[in-house]
């Protein structure tokens, strides 16, 4: 039996709206895309993972007191591609991070570039 319009038409709607939870999860719509913040601290852990990796680094806050900061840079793949390793970053290297951080106001930020201790900046999205 040859598919009617009606019922590719449903199929194709059922498809978007499936995949449409999808496309919102990557949405980087929770951070502030139009200021950069620098961060300055040492590498506690590094999740080298998809579809997100992370960076969790601890920053000395106003009154000197250390505070850990998440930052969610891009997939394995993508990191790759951008001549980063597993073993690129560890804990206990020190690094300056430029990212957007969380609309929210919490410690947690979209990371966009890094600079090693070598002082090479790297993009990490």
């Amino acid at each position: 039996m040859k598919p009617t319009r009606y019922s590719l038409g449903i199929g194709m709607l059922a498809t978007f709206v499936w995949a449409l939870p999808l496309w919102a999860h990557h949405s980087h719509g929770n951070y502030q895309r139009t200021d950069w913040v620098h961060l300055e601290g040492t590498v506690k852990q590094v999740h080298w993972m998809n579809p997100h990796s992370w960076i969790y680094l601890e920053v000395m806050d106003g009154d000197g007191q250390p505070a850990i900061w998440a930052l969610e840079g891009a997939s394995v793949v993508t990191l790759k591609r951008n001549g980063w390793t597993a073993e690129s970053l560890e804990a206990g290297d020190e690094l300056s991070v430029r990212c957007h951080a969380l609309k929210d106001g919490s410690r947690g930020c979209l990371l966009g570039f890094i600079v090693t201790a070598p002082g090479v900046e790297k993009e990490f999205d």
